[in-house]
């Protein structure tokens, strides 16, 4: 096995055993991303010498004996991650120049285990999109097939992890960015409950949902990071003070007791695509096989998550955004003398249309005589899907659903359609509307070889039951050990 095709769980057994180096591991990476990115297109910055010197430190760190669970280990970081004096552009030309003066609280986090950053992960803009086709520098593909999408807004973490470009990675979800692009690119991703990883020095898109969690090659690795980025923050009021377990003391065997269910909205969905129908239809009859009792269950106000996240999500946006004016950081049109006209001159530049398009939408829905119609309207219908998923939980620990309506679609080919791109993102919105967590796991592929995801969620802060039922399914499949061919 070629070091870039290592794990976070098999890189640090060989760390700690010192059969190879950080040094040697991050080397490996730095080349994996020479050799294929320039097709891919994961990255918007790569700091190969800043890794080289914090792959050293970790190497003096385990000869010393101070080897903690990701020490050494090479993670990238989607590009809306605060990191001080490295590049932070949000995939936006108005931020194109942006060096932040702090670390973002994982950052610190994951510097604190002397984990080796080595550079910033491509996105749709401000995180406004599903295809990381809205990036304002380049466009990402899909490893599994560079016609394709690789999913967004996170399209740069999963596709570096799919791609063997760093071992593990960071994103964010605000609506479904970490999960759904881990479905079409064939890797696990995590969106942790609301509260429990602390959002400070991730920049805002929807501050309600928001929401930094991994992605990775397999379940395991996804509980490494999550040990290490989860906890309270004093730093972010969002921040809940609940107590962070092991989240590896829940990779065990056997889901004997645990009850599944299956909404039976999800299943009737018109535009479900047959292929991801009979992948989650049988990942479904192995979770059964592996002693869990599946169960039908009703989530009644699922036709109303897209309109409802469509109006919250926009509304935030345009508040978080209104602070990008030319006058504190970031780009600003220096040929316009009068202060309105550099705004709006500034903004018209800086930001693409679908940034735009959503904060029109936003300022539309809190403006005077529509608030009531559409912003309060929607807050309310999100509290009756809260208590959807509250009902639910009485009866089953954990949810079952597809996690996108259809695998990548390429590239271009729904640019001109922006409401079927954001039906796109049907199944993920509810967890990020509710606060609970939610696991993309890979488990099938089309017809046409492009994977497939099992969405599992479950209760606020019950992360551990994701980990059980994803790990077990994991170990029944092989679905996570087929790589794209680069």
């Amino acid at each position: 096995m070629k070091l870039y095709e290592l794990t976070i769980q098999e890189a640090h057994r060989l760390l700690r055993k010192k059969e190879i180096s950080s040094q040697d591991l991050t080397r490996a990476i730095l080349d994996r991303i020479n050799a294929v990115d320039e097709v891919v297109g994961a990255y918007i910055t790569v700091d190969g010498e800043m890794a080289m010197a914090q792959a050293q430190v970790a190497d003096k760190a385990i000869s010393d004996g101070n080897i903690r669970p990701l020490a050494g280990i090479p993670i990238a970081l989607k590009d809306l991650i605060c990191t001080k004096g490295l590049l932070t552009t949000c995939g936006s030309k108005i931020l194109e120049n942006f060096i932040p003066p702090y670390d973002a609280t994982v950052v610190k986090k994951l510097r604190r285990e002397n984990a080796v950053i080595v550079g910033k992960l491509n996105m749709d803009e401000f995180a406004m999109g599903s295809s990381t086709e809205n990036s304002g520098f380049k466009l990402t593909r899909n490893p599994w097939d560079l016609t394709r999408i690789p999913g967004g807004s996170s399209g740069g973490s999963a596709a570096a992890v799919a791609a063997d470009m760093c071992i593990g990675a960071l994103g964010s979800d605000t609506g479904g960015s970490i999960r759904q692009p881990a479905s079409h690119c064939g890797v696990v991703g995590l969106k942790p409950t609301y509260g429990r990883v602390s959002r400070f020095g991730l920049v805002a898109f929807a501050s309600s949902l928001d929401q930094i969690g991994p992605l990775t090659k397999n379940v395991t690795d996804s509980a490494f990071l999550m040990n290490t980025i989860s906890g309270y923050d004093s730093s972010d009021s969002t921040s809940v003070p609940e107590d962070v377990p092991d989240y590896t003391s829940f990779l065990e065997n056997g889901l004997k007791g645990m009850t599944v269910g299956i909404p039976k909205e999800y299943t009737a969905t018109q535009g479900l695509d047959p292929d991801v129908f009979h992948a989650v239809k049988g990942a479904v009859k192995k979770i059964e096989d592996l002693g869990a009792r599946c169960i039908e269950i009703s989530l009644p106000h699922t036709e109303y998550v897209v309109a409802v996240y469509y109006v919250i999500a926009p509304s935030e946006a345009s508040s978080n955004l209104a602070r990008y004016d030319g006058v504190k950081y970031g780009y600003r049109d220096k040929d316009k003398t009068y202060l309105m006209d550099m705004y709006k001159s500034t903004r018209s530049k800086g930001f693409g249309p679908e940034v735009q398009r959503r904060i029109l939408l936003g300022t539309y829905s809190l403006s005077a005589g529509y608030y009531d119609a559409y912003y309060k309207k929607a807050s309310q219908v999100r509290t009756l899907i809260i208590e959807d998923f509250k009902k639910a939980f009485n009866t089953c620990d954990v949810i079952l659903s597809p996690v996108a309506p259809t695998p990548a679609f390429k590239i271009g080919e729904m640019v001109d359609d922006p409401l079927t791109m954001y039906l796109s993102d049907i199944f993920t919105i509810s967890a990020n509307l509710a606060g609970i967590p939610g696991i993309s796991v890979p488990c099938g592929f089309s017809s046409e070889g492009l994977p497939i995801g099992l969405q599992i969620m479950a209760r606020h802060f019950d992360e551990g039951k994701l980990f059980k039922v994803a790990y077990n399914f994991e170990q029944a499949t092989d679905f996570h050990t087929k790589k794209p061919q680069l």
